[in-house]
């Protein structure tokens, strides 16, 4: 190892980064940084400027004598990097605007990580991310791969399972974010509690005990999430609309924000449909959009050195703190409990051993050791299988360009129904994203010399100005 670590940053532009700089510097009498390394893409130059100029003066307030450096050059960043953390988005938010309106158009869920949305980001995610192995095994066979990027576990798992790569975990904000709030729910404190995770992204569930008497106290939680006065910890990028009580006490678990677009599928739908056709609001990622754009005029501010406040309401708020504190419990061999995505390895039983699940984890200098969760209960056994076996599909489409095996994954996903209407929202989801999805462009040339067209106008213009 070098004199201080090398952190390589890929997606480096994103307006994330000041809270991944803030997590580093919270974190460096664990952390001895000497170089940050923060890469983006050509479309991505300007906003890289200006964040890696932010970057460079909070460390400098800081005190800590670290160089940010900025660049293109993908290889240049890696090349005997210490930790690679990701947090790139293919396509840029335009994508993600492409990926939630064309369902929408189709009366169908549009989101950024469920449905026919979070399919087609880990198709044009997946095989740049391998791209990006091949160019650690030759620069930083040493490194660990810390990946932020979202579908997390679908990218996680490619990694592991096609780029033959295990330094590597996926993480989320979303346990984080249930453990900060859910003590102040029954009036405790998060080192008086003991939580376990099982799951994948974005779909996994998860049950508390006293750590003073081993009591568990997952019904007590259940009761304070649907107590109407107490804040249930729903994440900024979700719309709020409470489970059922009976269906939580049943299920003896809690499910994460997420499972709202599954649990409560025709209210979630119905609201993203009110956004989607009132045109003062647009639909997530347009929302998203405008915030960053006002987070960029900050970040443009030469007197502005620290992370502004409202970077909390662009969604992934706590990022910094478990993507740094995997970080420094990986350096420090520290063996600290941390909800990833991982090995299975036995944790969940209802999944094969190679599966990556999100799970507790205690993480120190050999990666995530999975804890032990046990049998999942009836329902949530079989939707994790139906979702697992649906992600593998996916990955395999984006590895091989398979269109018959997105189709595949289409039947299985509870937000595609099958059928004609599912296979256009495909089909015009392809064709938009054409520019990325070089594995599927004898399926597109084919759907092209069919008459396939976009429907959404919206999407149609970022077509055409080439987004």
């Amino acid at each position: 190892m070098q004199d201080g670590l090398k952190i390589c940053t890929i997606g480096g532009g994103s307006s994330y980064t000041p809270e991944l700089m803030n997590g580093f510097i919270k974190r460096y009498d664990r952390l001895p940084i000497k170089e940050i390394w923060l890469v983006d893409v050509e479309r991505g130059r300007e906003k890289l400027q200006i964040v890696g100029a932010l970057a460079q003066r909070m460390w400098d307030k800081a005190g800590y004598d670290v160089k940010v450096h900025l660049t293109l050059d993908r290889r240049e960043a890696l090349k005997d990097a210490d930790f690679v953390t990701t947090q790139f988005r293919v396509g840029l938010l335009e994508a993600r605007i492409k990926d939630e309106r064309i369902p929408f158009s189709y009366g169908m869920l549009g989101q950024e990580t469920n449905g026919a949305g979070g399919m087609f980001k880990a198709l044009r995610t997946i095989p740049v991310i391998l791209e990006i192995v091949e160019e650690m095994k030759e620069l930083c066979p040493n490194a660990w791969l810390v990946n932020f990027t979202n579908p997390s576990g679908m990218v996680t798992e490619s990694v592991i399972r096609y780029g033959k790569w295990n330094r590597c975990i996926g993480l989320c904000n979303v346990p984080i974010g249930a453990m900060l709030n859910e003590p102040k729910l029954i009036d405790k404190t998060l080192d008086q509690l003991v939580f376990r995770f099982a799951g994948i992204d974005h779909f996994h569930w998860h049950r508390v005990f006293d750590a003073a008497t081993g009591q568990e106290v997952t019904r007590d939680i259940i009761d304070g999430m649907l107590d109407p006065n107490k804040d249930d910890g729903t994440p900024a990028n979700i719309h709020h609309v409470p489970f059922a009580r009976e269906q939580l006490y049943h299920l003896g678990m809690i499910p994460c924000g997420y499972h709202r677009y599954y649990y409560l599928q025709s209210d979630m739908l119905e609201d993203g449909l009110a956004e989607f056709n009132d045109p003062s609001k647009g639909t997530r990622a347009q929302q998203v959009k405008e915030v960053e754009d006002q987070l960029f005029d900050l970040y443009r501010d030469p007197e502005l050195a620290e992370m502004p406040e409202l970077l909390s309401k662009r969604g992934g708020a706590h990022y910094s703190d478990v993507a740094t504190e995997s970080i420094a419990a990986i350096y420090n061999n520290a063996n600290e409990h941390i909800v990833c995505s991982t090995l299975n390895n036995g944790a969940i039983p209802d999944l094969p051993a190679d599966a990556v699940v999100q799970v507790s984890s205690y993480v120190g200098g050999a990666g995530a050791q999975p804890v032990a969760f046990g049998p999942l209960p009836t329902s949530a056994r079989g939707y994790l299988q139906l979702m697992w076996n649906m992600q593998r599909l996916v990955e395999e489409a984006a590895v091989t360009g398979d269109y018959g095996a997105l189709l595949e994954a289409v039947a299985l996903n509870p937000q595609t129904p099958s059928g004609a209407t599912a296979k256009k929202v495909i089909d015009e989801l392809l064709i938009a994203h054409k520019r990325y999805l070089p594995q599927f462009a004898k399926t597109i040339a084919e759907l092209e010399a069919q008459g396939v067209t976009i429907k959404d106008d919206v999407v149609r213009d970022l077509c055409e100005q080439g987004l």
